[in-house]
């Protein structure tokens, strides 16, 4: 009897007896403590409305570390099953729990070798495909796309039941999403809909798939996802987001839309948005950006930042937003830096926009500093040329203004100092209100924030020094302000430190005065001595401004601007050769002044490197072939080098880019991409190199100088940790 109850026995009493009992005395327990410890993860992860949702839930060990105990407890109750029930039907059903939960915990290798052994032992083809489906979304997670794609199509050729058909569309449109191929993930998630109820987490769906269409550019679709949203029992966030992005696209589709008629007045008098008001303002920003309507959208967007204390996440978004807009459309640089700043110190790292954001706030810090030195010497210039009468009521006029902007600031602040005496209604109960007393600003990241944007927009980036603001220092302090790039811009009174008392008002014509503008006049390059080095400190600002444009803000046409500016003014400058070559390469190949600059290039400096290199280029495709003993690429790759060793890096980095771009189906393209990581590393900083060792790692996977990379990139992060 004893033997016929054995686990290893195929009688039918053994098989019928650890069948019951599996189920009822372990698979049951493990299953229901999984399911709760789920609907656990469900409730505790949040949704960022900022960003295109993920289809499915991330396999995220932190939020099953709130859950360990119950997953722990069904990884025990499970393996039971294991140990005691091997003749039992819910084996396969077991280690298919044991791999979920264990990639719950994080522990991914356990994971994935539990649920590889139901694909090869398991006897039930259904539990096989289950195993398979969650095989995917593991390789997914650790962003193996092609084993993850391997499965998948694996998967495609089965029988699958009705259920696992819909887990295996919304696995395989995550991995598409996963890889940025949204209108493969969008089409994928469109099979998946007719299978799926009527419920709160096909509401999130349709509101994915809402997402993923206005990333294409589909609109129209993208409008009837978001108004199927609330038509699946939403959450009122969600239904609240699907209504904000269904009016955006209303305006999109219909340009005759009056944005007053669209409800925002009677949204923000609803009490159950007084959590959301910011993003209705945010909204309303980006509509009216959209209609061209710049300084409302700005207003709108600054709003939005002002009442967003109960929503901190979305401030750093609202932040990216004012950046963009200063710096696209209004042409605002120095106030679109100071926004970048703000939004990186709010920006969650992991956020796709995060390396993005930081690279351009970097290339702004030095645009800024150039563009100041342009601004500041271009007004010092034109005041240099004034003849002395001129140039004194000018100087006059430029105190004046002083004076008055310095009486506004007074009275902004007694206006400020009133307010903040005053208590508000709109402050009861929010988190920065203790009695009756507010808490102090500087506890408060939104203001911090607004009075930084707010400094930097009158003063620019000032290093943290005492005495600031005086002017008898370098020319660098003579950087222009964000609202006044004009001739205005390029003095700053000495000895003024822009203090608030009425009393320190100047009288014209006083000794004050007149030592006010003495001050001034010194700064002006009367001389031809100092007017020669104030064209030279232009002349090289607007060769750096040019090269930012080109390879930092990968904006060819207004580097082609800039160094047509450059060759105009200074038709003598030492880097015409250079920016020949860099306006040939920035020009699109159809424009019909691009083989003149590579004609002018090759008649004016025939023996120089960048004629060498555009010779070249003309056999590249007769080269693809070449090989390390022969040919341009070689030849190419030996020149940079040279400059390497010989520390020409920004001459050696600019060729290289160029070569990556003309040599790229050639065999030594790897060789290219690591002399670039070295280079980078020269001139553009640690971030900056370790960003160029990521994107060999993603874009050479294949090559024999992978190994070299990683061990870079482990030394690199070794050296930071002790850091």
């Amino acid at each position: 009897m004893l033997s016929g109850c054995s686990q290893y026995s195929s009688s039918p009493g053994s098989v019928a007896f650890h069948n019951l009992t599996a189920k009822y005395n372990a698979y049951y327990i493990a299953r229901f403590e999984t399911e709760l410890a789920e609907r656990a993860m469900h409730k505790a992860y949040q949704d960022n409305y900022n960003q295109i949702l993920p289809i499915l839930m991330p396999l995220d060990s932190t939020l099953g570390i709130s859950v360990r105990p119950q997953l722990e407890n069904a990884i025990k109750k499970a393996s039971i099953v294991a140990e005691k029930h091997q003749n039992s039907k819910w084996l396969d059903d077991s280690y298919t729990l044991i791999g979920k939960d264990r990639l719950y915990l994080g522990q991914y290798d356990d994971g994935v070798e539990a649920l590889r052994y139901v694909f090869a032992n398991g006897r039930d083809e259904d539990d096989k495909n289950t195993a398979l489906i969650w095989l995917m979304r593991a390789y997914t997670q650790k962003g193996d796309y092609d084993n993850a794609l391997d499965v998948a199509e694996y998967l495609r050729q089965q029988p699958l039941t009705k259920e696992a058909t819909r887990d295996f569309y919304l696995a395989k449109a995550a991995v598409h999403q996963q890889q940025g191929e949204y209108l493969t993930a969008v089409a994928i998630l469109e099979q998946a809909f007719p299978l799926l109820k009527r419920s709160p987490e096909k509401a999130r769906l349709h509101y994915v798939a809402g997402q993923l269409y206005d990333r294409i550019g589909q609109y129209a679709l993208a409008a009837d996802h978001y108004r199927d949203v609330a038509r699946n029992r939403p959450t009122y966030d969600l239904s609240f987001y699907a209504g904000m992005n269904s009016l955006q696209n209303r305006v999109l589709l219909d340009p005759k839309v009056d944005l007053t008629d669209v409800g925002f007045d009677k949204m923000l008098r609803d009490r159950k948005n007084n959590d959301l008001r910011d993003r209705i303002y945010y909204t309303m920003g980006l509509l009216a950006e959209r209609r061209g309507r710049y300084p409302e959208a700005v207003g709108f967007l600054q709003k939005s930042v002002q009442v967003a204390r109960a929503n901190p996440e979305q401030i750093p978004y609202t932040y990216l937003e004012l950046a963009r807009i200063n710096y696209d459309r209004l042409e605002d640089y120095e106030t679109a830096q100071a926004y970048y700043d703000s939004a990186l110190v709010t920006l969650p790292q992991q956020a796709e926009q995060y390396r993005i954001v930081s690279d351009r706030k970097k290339a702004l810090d030095e645009f800024v500093t150039q563009i100041s030195i342009v601004r500041t010497e271009d007004s010092l210039q034109a005041l240099a040329q004034m003849n002395p009468a001129a140039l004194e009521r000018k100087l006059d006029a430029i105190i004046e203004e002083q004076e008055e902007e310095k009486r506004q600031l007074l009275l902004k602040a007694q206006e400020a100092l009133a307010a903040s005496n005053r208590p508000s209604a709109s402050d009861i109960g929010t988190p920065f209100i203790s009695g009756s007393e507010r808490r102090w600003e500087l506890y408060d990241p939104v203001m911090v924030n607004q009075g930084r944007v707010e400094f930097r927009r009158l003063w620019g980036n000032r290093p943290l020094e005492d005495n600031w603001r005086r002017a008898n220092k370098e020319n660098a302090s003579f950087t222009a302000s964000a609202q006044n790039p004009n001739l205005n811009a390029a003095v700053v009174p000495p000895e003024n430190d822009l203090g608030l008392k009425a009393e320190t008002t100047l009288a014209k014509g006083s000794e004050a005065w007149v030592t006010r503008r003495n001050g001034l006049l010194k700064n002006v390059p009367i001389s031809e001595a100092a007017f020669s080095t104030s064209e030279k400190r232009e002349e090289d600002a607007l060769y750096r401004l040019g090269k930012i444009y080109r390879f930092d803000l990968k904006e060819p046409e207004k580097a082609v601007t800039t160094f047509t500016r450059l060759l105009k003014d200074f038709p003598k400058t030492a880097y015409r050769e250079e920016i020949y070559y860099l306006i040939y390469l920035s020009l699109d190949e159809n424009n019909k002044n691009r083989p003149l600059w590579k004609e002018k290039l090759l008649a004016e400096f025939p023996n120089s490197s960048y004629a060498r290199l555009l010779n070249q280029a003309q056999l590249a495709q007769d080269d693809k072939g070449g090989t390390l003993g022969g040919g341009f690429a070689a030849k190419t790759y030996d020149s940079i080098y040279k400059l390497y060793t010989a520390g020409n890096y920004s001459e050696a980095l600019a060729q290289v880019e160029n070569a990556l771009a003309q040599y790229r189906e050639n065999p030594l393209v790897d060789k290219f991409a690591l002399l670039r990581i070295f280079l980078v590393g020269k001139v553009r900083g640690r971030d900056a190199y370790l960003q160029a060792i990521n994107e060999f790692i993603r874009l050479y996977p294949d090559s024999s100088l992978l190994p070299r990379v990683q061990e870079m990139l482990e030394v690199t992060g070794r050296a930071s940790t002790r850091r």
